[in-house]
């Protein structure tokens, strides 16, 4: 048992932003359902992890619970709700992490989660088919999720995945179909918390792609916030008190473009050995295709 936590703790330390979050909201699921079962055998009803850490549309129990619009979006009730969130990250997260460098991952993750929140709390204050719904809460990464998918697909949307029995299909087709079944879900009376909640998550993934294409990082204060939040929790490390002059940092946007540019290049080689074969590659261009493969 040891032998497997310790596994599952270097994983996450070597793993992605992908990886880390897929593996903060499958903990979370397994404690709570933890703390349920310790709950219902000693007869403890005064506590509802759910409801305390998911996102209450009643807005003066929101201010008092002001963490909720954060940790909501880590949190899950059933497995399959977990279970399909996670793979929507996990296949988007993949295309994603091609173009972006996990901290920008992370930013839209969390931002999209926080636009899916608003949604949610306004529709449920102003219009009437919420409200007649009365007081509720939310929880789950759906909106965090459709962020994801939605910034991938608009700015890569050329970009083809293999479905079964279907072959392969744009991204952007997936992504649309997702937000196309949410929208015409929102008079629905199953789960109209988590429909609103899509579409602003949604919403934040498209303004995402088209604003980057402009050259403008929507999510670059969202990840100036969530370094200094990290860096509050890094243990403080005694060292000498000489002090060297590192080289500069390459900044997220540097390493964005970076990606971009790369990948522009190996689809133009990649044209060109499909039209003209290997041998019409120069030696510099096959230097890149193989090392694009090893990557």
């Amino acid at each position: 048992m040891a032998d497997f936590i310790d596994t599952l703790k270097y994983k996450y330390k070597t793993g992605s932003v992908m990886t880390r979050l897929i593996f903060i909201n499958v903990l979370v699921f397994v404690v709570i359902k933890i703390f349920h079962v310790v709950f219902t055998l000693f007869n403890v009803y005064a506590i509802d992890l759910i409801t305390f850490l998911g996102i209450p549309s009643h807005i003066p129990l929101l201010l008092n619970r002001f963490w909720t619009p954060i940790t909501y979006m880590f949190v899950h009730e059933g497995f399959l709700h977990l279970l399909f969130n996670m793979l929507w990250l996990y296949w988007f997260g993949h295309i994603f992490q091609q173009y972006f460098s996990g901290r920008t991952l992370g930013s839209l993750y969390v931002l999209g989660g926080l636009a899916g929140a608003l949604l949610y709390v306004a529709a449920f204050n102003t219009i009437p088919y919420y409200l007649d719904m009365g007081r509720g809460w939310m929880i789950g990464a759906s909106a965090a999720v459709m962020a994801i998918v939605m910034g991938t697909a608009f700015y890569r949307p050329d970009v083809q995945v293999n479905l079964l029995f279907l072959g392969p299909v744009k991204i952007i087709y997936i992504a649309v179909f997702a937000f196309v079944l949410d929208f015409i879900s929102l008079g629905s009376p199953t789960n109209p918390g988590g429909h609103v909640a899509h579409i602003g998550g949604a919403l934040s993934g498209y303004i995402f792609a088209i604003q980057y294409k402009k050259g403008k990082d929507i999510t670059h204060w969202m990840g100036r916030i969530i370094d200094l939040f990290v860096d509050l929790f890094k243990p403080r490390k005694r060292g000498s008190t000489l002090r060297v002059k590192s080289s500069r940092r390459e900044t997220d946007w540097e390493y964005n473009k970076r990606k971009h540019t790369e990948q522009e290049e190996i689809d133009a080689i990649l044209d060109k050995l499909k039209q003209s074969g290997y041998s019409s590659l120069s030696a510099e261009e096959k230097k890149k295709l193989f090392n694009a493969s090893k990557k």
